[in-house]
């Protein structure tokens, strides 16, 4: 058994969750730019996360979940997550996105996976606080990939790490394998190998032996 981890926005899935979030409020614009510059590691993730949460206060716990509703999974990462279960892999979501949204993009392509590491954006009376929790806030991918793998009982050097943006650095930087998934310029000098695309992720697990390959 491998564990393999992946980031979610930017990575297994094309939506930005606080986007969707922000567009509600009108401050999508404001989301984008504090996103960036995280990504780009001009700005601390821990930082960026409570900018973006503290735009959304107010917002109410309907207008969340339609907007949770909107994430998508990227073409082909349901039917990737399906084959590294049959390979016998466990399967981690690391994110500093949030729970909610994961969870309805999972459901609606009928997949699971078996670990979830998110934060929440936690809701009174009814609406948004303007806050965020969870163990993604301030931590970092590292520790969440290294607790899990000592969990597993499986070594780093059986770990794999796809991911994009600054955030994920920590992680692909001890995994045993790190995937860039169209990183940022500060993310691929970190990376092993660099895909565009799920089909050259599925083709790429397969050259390293850890799904079986399709037939052409």
């Amino acid at each position: 058994m491998r564990l393999v981890a992946f980031d979610f926005d930017g990575t297994l899935s094309d939506s930005e969750m606080t986007i969707l979030l922000g567009e509600r409020m009108d401050v999508a614009d404001r989301m984008a730019d504090i996103t960036e510059r995280a990504m780009n590691d001009e700005l601390s993730y821990a930082e960026s996360l409570r900018e973006r949460a503290s735009l959304l206060e107010g917002l109410s716990e309907e207008d969340a979940e339609a907007a949770f509703d909107g994430v998508r999974l990227r073409p082909g990462a349901a039917d990737l997550i399906e084959r590294l279960h049959d390979a016998g892999h466990h399967v981690a979501i690391l994110t500093g996105g949030f729970e909610r949204g994961v969870e309805h993009a999972l459901e609606r392509e009928g997949v699971s996976v078996d670990t979830i590491v998110a934060n929440r954006l936690p809701i009174e009376g009814g609406r948004l606080t303007g806050g965020v929790e969870g163990p993604l806030v301030t931590g970092t991918k590292d520790e969440a990939l290294e607790s899990l793998a000592e969990d597993l009982d499986v070594p780093l050097s059986r770990t794999i790490a796809v991911g994009d943006g600054a955030n994920d650095l920590p992680m692909l930087e001890v995994a045993g394998l790190s995937v860039g998934y169209l990183p940022k310029d500060a993310v691929r000098p970190a990376c092993d190998a660099v895909v565009a695309s799920m089909y050259r992720l599925g083709k790429l697990f397969e050259g390293h032996g850890i799904v079986r390959r399709t037939e052409q």
